[in-house]
């Protein structure tokens, strides 16, 4: 069925296969992974299975926190609004993010789908109930507010003290170390092909930058032979290591 939420249309999934969670190629890389597969049934049936339009929120900033979003597939934009109307681009959830968890009754930030997104949303009220009777489950919940924290803290030196060369070589790394072969240990490999669903100009929201410093800086990184670019939608990262070198001030 498709619902509306403020004018922006979701596919719902209201015919859910009660075992779709044990067979879901996002449960290792999310918080479901705490949970047995004997269990995986009930944690299913607390959850609605959303699809999200490219160019469409699921999160509002300032709307009611009403529910918890967990990615299972494509890439979502977080991004705060300014009085004056400026943007601010916070961050990128691609699969196995855990988006909603707010300190107040409201959501702090908007999340917009850069592709189509699925997603299972939790209401509040569920999510307790299942918090209850799985702590290892409340556990990595607060394992993933704390590493939030720590991104926000790497954001506000990125933003406060990094070049825009460092900006750009940092956030390509990031992207590598969100690749599913990647995730929870450290790459090694020399050559990485990274997509990238969010545009230019979202990049340079992110990073603080214009889009023209954005362009000229990975033309000079391609130059260098550092990344190739087949398309505005894909980068390969040719020399990892000398990249990480650059993204923390070491060259």
């Amino acid at each position: 069925m498709t619902a509306m939420i403020r004018g922006r249309p979701l596919i719902i999934d209201t015919h859910r296969d009660p075992n779709v969670c044990l067979h879901c190629q996002a449960r290792p890389f999310s918080v479901c992974s705490v949970i047995d597969d004997a269990d995986l049934q009930r944690l299913g049936a607390a959850a609605v299975t959303m699809t999200v339009q490219p160019g469409h929120s699921f999160i509002q900033e300032g709307g009611q926190a009403e529910h918890f979003f967990n990615v299972t597939a494509g890439t979502a934009k977080l991004y705060k609004l300014l009085p004056d109307g400026r943007r601010q681009v916070t961050g990128f959830a691609g699969v196995g993010y855990f988006l909603g968890l707010a300190v107040s009754a409201s959501y702090a930030f908007s999340a917009e789908a850069l592709e189509p997104v699925q997603v299972c949303r939790f209401s509040r009220a569920k999510l307790r109930e299942l918090l209850d009777d799985f702590p290892a489950l409340e556990k990595k919940l607060l394992e993933v507010a704390s590493h939030e924290l720590v991104v926000a803290q790497e954001q506000m030196l990125l933003l406060g003290r990094k070049t825009a060369r460092e900006r750009l070589a940092s956030f390509l790394i990031a992207r590598v170390k969100m690749l599913p072969h990647c995730m929870g240990q450290q790459t090694v490999a020399t050559k990485e092909r990274i997509d990238l669903p969010m545009t230019r100009m979202d990049i340079a929201d992110y990073l603080g930058l214009t889009i023209e410093t954005v362009s000229r800086t990975l033309s000079r990184l391609r130059a260098e032979k550092l990344i190739e670019i087949p398309n505005n939608s894909e980068i390969v990262v040719l020399k990892h290591t000398a990249l990480d070198n650059i993204a923390t001030g070491m060259t």
